[in-house]
């Protein structure tokens, strides 16, 4: 991940990272088992449909997605909901009147992936209602029995508004989490690395306070500084300077869960060397300024601001 943005390739696998994680299958089990919605995490541009299959799929849309109009749209329905969220969650009807949902997880400035949810209704279904929808299938020539399709529509959940904000209000405080997780996993790397690349990682670790070069770096694994710089970034996905800024942020999330560790106090002692710096930098890369981070850690107002 680089400051230009996330490509797809680096989405789906810092996604499929995410779904191995042990935070990520205990939360999509609780979210299941507490609201009956499905849950779906996924990458960028990401070409299928997001809860087929999902042990909460709602009957309806799973009939549907047998059809390959109604798959269709579908599909152009996931796709605009995409679209739509990126900076903030969003929820667009179908045709048959169903939400679905889009939460991005985002970290810093750099969109990751979705959480998606939904297949609920936000009104309880009419006769008149699903007739239209009825309708809307034959013209699309859908293959199907409407009388089980009549059913399944009938059993679809049914959420107040104030219900489904607050289920809303939940996935985007786990995609908090998850953004956090995500620059953990990219200054963890991947086990498999060469021995250059992890001799590097070691150092920038114990280093990481110093004030560190590329150069110096590139010396102790006996490389030009040219091909460490290539060799770094296709181990990591980052470059030297960016890794060792979220290694360097890192470090300031762990120092302020002491609620007596001024900011300033914590960004000096982890090698920044400007309070502008490490404003500017901690926001790029958790997306929200050092003194609000930390009074959202404890709950109450920060002892002492950033720069403080």
């Amino acid at each position: 991940m680089v400051d230009s943005g996330t490509t797809p390739a680096q989405s789906r696998q810092l996604v499929a990272q995410l779904k191995r994680s042990q935070i990520f299958r205990d939360y999509e089990k609780a979210f299941r088992d507490t609201t009956g919605l499905p849950l779906a995490l996924r990458p960028l541009e990401a070409f299928d449909l997001p809860h087929h299959g999902d042990p909460k799929e709602n009957p309806f849309c799973a009939l549907l997605a047998r059809s390959n109009q109604s798959c269709a749209a579908c599909l152009q329905l996931q796709r605009r909901v995409e679209d739509e969220a990126r900076l903030e969650p969003k929820t667009l009807k179908c045709f048959a009147g169903l939400c679905d949902s889009a939460v991005p997880v985002r970290v810093g400035e750099n969109l990751i992936g979705f959480l998606q949810t939904g297949q609920i209704l936000l009104h309880t279904p009419a006769k008149a209602e699903f007739a239209r929808v009825t309708r809307q299938l034959i013209k699309w020539g859908t293959e199907a029995d409407l009388k089980r399709v009549e059913e399944a529509y009938f059993q679809t959940r049914v959420l107040d508004r104030k219900q489904y904000d607050s289920i809303l209000r939940l996935l985007t405080i786990f995609a908090q989490h998850l953004a956090s997780l995500s620059n953990e996993l990219m200054v963890r790397g991947a086990a498999a690395e060469s021995p250059a690349m992890a001799k590097a990682r070691v150092l920038i670790a114990e280093r990481h306070a110093d004030e560190l070069s590329l150069q110096e770096v590139a010396r102790t694994v006996n490389m030009s500084a040219f091909y460490f710089c290539k060799s770094f970034k296709k181990a990591t996905g980052l470059t030297f300077t960016d890794y060792l800024a979220r290694l360097r942020v890192e470090k300031v999330k762990n120092l302020l869960l002491n609620p007596h560790k001024r900011v300033s106090e914590a960004a000096y002692e982890v090698g920044f060397q400007s309070l502008s710096q490490f404003n500017r930098v901690f926001r790029r890369i958790a997306g929200e300024s050092p003194t609000v981070y930390r009074e959202r850690l404890h709950g109450t107002p920060a002892a002492g601001a950033a720069g403080a």
